[in-house]
């Protein structure tokens, strides 16, 4: 799958992913409320 650039104010792309808690979450779940994602990428590396 190639990667898309995001923008701030644009919508997501459809996406699915598991929670710390280990529930799948799915972003059409959460309907047109406004959403805010954080992301850690060194959060599971030595860097």
């Amino acid at each position: 799958m190639a990667a898309k650039e995001l923008r701030a104010g644009l919508k997501a792309p459809a996406f699915k992913l598991e929670a710390a808690s280990g529930e799948t979450v799915d972003l059409s779940d959460l309907g047109e409320k406004w959403t805010v994602l954080f992301f850690y990428p060194k959060a599971s590396t030595s860097g």
